[in-house]
């Protein structure tokens, strides 16, 4: 039998691992500044493994405009440009010998409304997630009621549960609407 303190520290635990994965989503998200974490997911072959470009390039920002990459070893310059290009960043580097250039064009309205729409879906997968922590919590005291739990115990597990989902309900709103924000301003 599972004791309330443990469903709802479960739950807490499964609820801010939805809040995190949120936060690492809409951080890949590109809302028209340069942030080098659009980089995160490509990688490049160095030296016969899979490594992430930062691993083998220093990645700057250098302006809000654009992000540059030295890549540490010559040899680098073509595996980096190629993996950019075959990714689904969209954006054509440049190479002048020194540093790959990726120049963040301005985004469209049209492209800016497409963007609000792929953040609000994260947003709803995690608030998904969330609400399945809590359903799963509710469930595991129900259970521990029938193994001889407290009804009292239970009740006040599930209002517990309540008000974790509400706080990281609303850390979700809060995070969509700063990235909404940050991809609507022009």
């Amino acid at each position: 039998m599972k004791d309330v303190k443990t469903v709802v520290a479960e739950a807490q635990e499964a609820m801010s691992m939805a809040v995190e994965y949120l936060e690492d989503a809409l951080a890949h998200i590109r809302a028209g500044k340069a942030d080098v974490r659009l980089l995160d997911g490509i990688k490049v072959n160095s030296y016969g493994s899979m490594q992430p470009i930062q691993n083998c390039a220093s990645v700057t920002t250098p302006d809000a405009r654009s992000i540059a990459i030295k890549p540490w070893d010559k040899n680098m310059f073509r595996v980096i440009e190629k993996a950019i290009i075959d990714s689904s960043l969209g954006i054509m580097p440049e190479n002048n010998g020194e540093v790959i250039r990726l120049g963040i064009p301005p985004l469209t309205e049209e492209r800016r409304v497409q963007l609000t729409k792929q953040c609000k879906t994260e947003a709803e997968n995690a608030k998904m997630s969330i609400r399945n922590a809590r359903r799963d919590g509710i469930d595991d005291l129900k259970k521990s009621v029938k193994e001889g739990l407290s009804e009292d115990f239970q009740k006040d597990g599930e209002e517990e549960l309540k008000k974790l989902h509400d706080k990281y309900v609303k850390q979700v709103d809060e995070l969509l609407a700063v990235k909404n924000k940050e991809i609507m301003t022009v």
